[in-house]
């Protein structure tokens, strides 16, 4: 009976068909696994069948459709085991079969792709431009230094024609993936030794053997972050189920070095933008930690209660292991916080939201008649105060304020410091306390307790550009200093929640250790394109605080339509065109659970569920954390939307009322600094919510569109 594996290739394919070619899928994969190997070359439903001068003569093509082929890698050496690379269309079929070539690379022993007809092409076109070249990138390292690391003849010959950096990611997307990742960390200044040991020890399995094997069933099992062995009958139609689960968690080659790294002298970072998998790579860092120890405790925690359960939920399907699940603890930074203090105080008091806080400092205002509004005292509480951790007038009249942008004298911080004192009195007279006010005192107790009782080995912070100094303490104190003490990983393009912070002010220090990601895994790259404009001209802190971070080579492999942007008369016409366009993808054989609607209020997504459940469309809201088994589209707020995927996305009520959103920009009069930030912020999040779009984005307003919008008007 032949055995069949599954290519990242594959998937990539497989989500985007439309329900009857993903049943004929179905079909031709249960047919394929019932026959013999003799009756499956006979077979003329499936139709196995060569490929006319291909690359690799062990492309195969099987039917799915009249009009639609499988592409397989079949063994040619006794082997048993066939690798599904893609489906596609019937006559792309065969030209996409035929320009590639799957080879075994010498150093890794994994099974690898190239297009091997566009390496040649650009390679020929390249070797004419570089004798002109005042340097070449890779001429320092030998031809044996270069194939010690894995390089074959034909990446060897294109490499030798690389003038610099941009010119080799340029050629990437076409190189197979091993060798570009040796040639990245070369151009990156690192020794063929380091290559060697980051990323060639790394991806090579321990059982490989020192012999070039070409066998196909040989080269799949050392390649298993790239594919998936169907080891039984009923696990296919189990995959194939849910093929969106499986990818949410699947870590692709470029992640690998960083998540499974042996180990770090200490704090590590990971940042990326949108869709490059820092969350997958946290995930498998965690499976990683967990392997090295049978009773090390780890912390997994991001900002929010969605986010929170998202993690949950993919680390028990990358784990499937209860006694491993067990020993990682998976909340929010201020649950963990809640928590400790409980243990270690006995009693936390009662915390209080943005709103009620605002309200305290609205009254201490009137009280004291200050020339300040509340939203000014709430930040510099916030921004200065907390985020060093003052605690005495004297304090406060010493820190440095940078970042804000009103001035301050000595008589005025004096004023400021008896409001903050009112603040924190009447709240303590009240029984409550900000979040992170608790998050504040569970560092104190932390720095005094017992770590083995109450803290952990590893902590893997995810989405952390939006972490409150206050609360990056409490993670500090949450783990002995020490190796793999800190997993970090981030966006800043995505600080939705106004949080700055210097990690190296914090005793955390990533100086060497800190790595970055710049494929989109998920998203097309029209809806990375569209999505990247929102923020073109920003300038953006990079995570640590301490310089400027950029999208530069921030690219998506994927391609598909352009998202559809378009303005309505009224907001019935918009929800109208919603539904409709929601039906559209439900046809096309997207689950209405890998559909999400999103809005800045609550109010707006209060009338898109009244539509879409009037129109028979079933529809859930993530607060309510549905479980993926919970059928219906997913209403959030684009707050809410912070970390989660969606093969399709509607983003509704875009104006210019709710992007930007006045009670959330301070007055340009009151500090013209948190002003710009504040709508950098607004930027980000609509940044943020678009990005969730794997393969469609529909973006609607009615009335005045967001200003932000100035480049989408027009439809597709």
């Amino acid at each position: 009976m032949p055995h069949l594996a599954l290519a990242k290739s594959f998937w990539q394919s497989y989500d985007v068909l439309e329900k009857p070619i993903r049943a004929g899928v179905r079909k031709a994969m249960e047919k394929f696994q019932q026959l013999t190997i003799a009756e499956l070359y006979a077979d003329k439903g499936l139709h196995l069948e060569s490929v006319n001068n291909a690359r690799d003569s062990r492309m195969r093509t099987i039917r799915i459709t009249d009009f639609w082929r499988g592409v397989v890698l079949a063994p040619d050496d006794g082997s048993d085991t066939f690798l599904l690379l893609n489906v596609v269309p019937h006559d792309d079929a065969y030209t996409w079969a035929a320009n590639r070539l799957y080879t075994v690379n010498s150093a890794t022993r994994g099974l690898e792709v190239r297009d091997v007809v566009a390496i040649e092409q650009i390679t020929q076109a390249m070797e004419k431009a570089a004798p002109q070249a005042r340097a070449l990138l890779f001429a320092r390292h030998s031809d044996t230094v270069l194939r010690d690391l894995g390089i074959d003849d034909q990446v060897l010959r294109a490499a030798r024609t690389v003038v610099d950096k941009p010119q080799l990611e340029a050629f990437g997307t076409l190189l197979p993936e091993d060798q570009f990742e040796v040639l990245q960390y070369l151009a990156e200044g690192f020794s063929p030794d380091e290559v060697y040991r980051d990323v060639v020890a790394e991806r090579r399995p321990a059982h490989a053997t020192q012999e070039r094997s070409e066998n196909l069933a040989t080269a799949i099992a050392n390649t298993t972050t790239r594919m998936m062995l169907v080891t039984r009958p009923d696990e296919l139609a189990e995959i194939l189920e849910k093929p969106f689960a499986a990818w949410r968690v699947f870590l692709h080659p470029s992640q690998r070095r960083t998540a499974y790294r042996m180990s770090y002298r200490g704090p590590a970072q990971v940042t990326g933008g949108p869709g490059t998998g820092k969350t997958v790579v946290a995930l498998h860092r965690v499976k990683h930690l967990l392997s090295r120890s049978s009773d090390s405790r780890i912390l997994l925690t991001t900002y929010t209660n969605a986010l929170a359960a998202a993690l949950r939920e993919n680390l028990a399907l990358l784990l499937d292991d209860e006694k491993q699940l067990a020993r990682v603890e998976v909340t929010t930074v201020n649950a963990f916080a809640n928590r400790t203090v409980r243990a270690l105080a006995g009693r936390v008091p009662t915390p209080v939201g943005d709103v009620d806080e605002r309200q305290v400092w609205r009254r201490v205002c009137r009280r004291l008649t200050l020339p300040w509004p509340e939203q000014f005292l709430a930040q510099e509480y916030r921004h200065v105060v907390l985020a060093h951790d003052i605690r005495s007038r004297e304090a406060y009249r010493e820190v440095s304020r940078r970042g804000r942008g009103t001035a301050l004298g000595p008589r005025q911080r004096d004023r400021v410091w008896d409001a903050v004192e009112m603040f924190t009195a009447e709240l303590a007279a009240a029984g409550t306390v900000t979040h992170l006010q608790v998050c504040a005192r569970a560092a104190d107790l932390l720095q005094h307790a017992d770590l083995a009782m109450h803290g952990f080995q590893h902590v893997v912070v995810d989405e952390a550009q939006d972490l409150h100094p206050t609360q990056w303490r409490v993670l500090r104190a949450a783990a002995a200093p020490g190796p793999d003490d800190l997993f970090i990983t981030g966006d800043p393009h995505q600080r939705i929640y106004d949080s700055r912070v210097s990690l190296n002010s914090l005793g955390i220090s990533v100086a060497g250790r800190s790595s970055r990601l710049r494929i989109n895994y998920r998203s097309t790259e029209e809806i990375l394109s569209w999505s990247t404009e929102v923020l073109s001209g920003s300038r953006v802190e990079d995570l640590g605080g301490d310089g400027e971070d950029s999208l530069t080579g921030y690219r998506s492999l994927l391609h598909g339509k352009r998202p559809h942007a378009q303005g309505y008369a009224n907001i019935h016409a918009e929800m109208r065109a919603l539904v409709k366009r929601v039906r559209e993808w439900l046809d096309q054989g997207v689950a209405a659970s890998e559909i999400a609607v999103c809005a800045r209020f609550n109010t707006t997504l209060n009338t898109v569920h009244d539509e879409l459940t009037a129109a028979g469309v079933p529809a859930v809201r993530v607060r309510d954390q549905p479980g993926a088994a919970v059928d219906g589209v997913r209403l959030a707020t684009m707050h809410a939307m912070k970390g989660l995927e969606f093969r399709c996305v509607a983003m509704v009520g875009i104006t210019a009322r709710a992007l930007p959103f006045e009670k959330e920009v301070t007055p340009a009069e009151v500090d013209q600094v948190q002003h710009d930030n504040d709508l950098l912020r607004e930027r980000c999040l609509l940044f943020v919510a678009s990005t969730r779009a794997r393969e469609a984005l529909h973006v609607s307003w009615s009335g005045s569109p967001s200003p932000f919008l100035e480049f989408a008007a027009g439809g597709d």
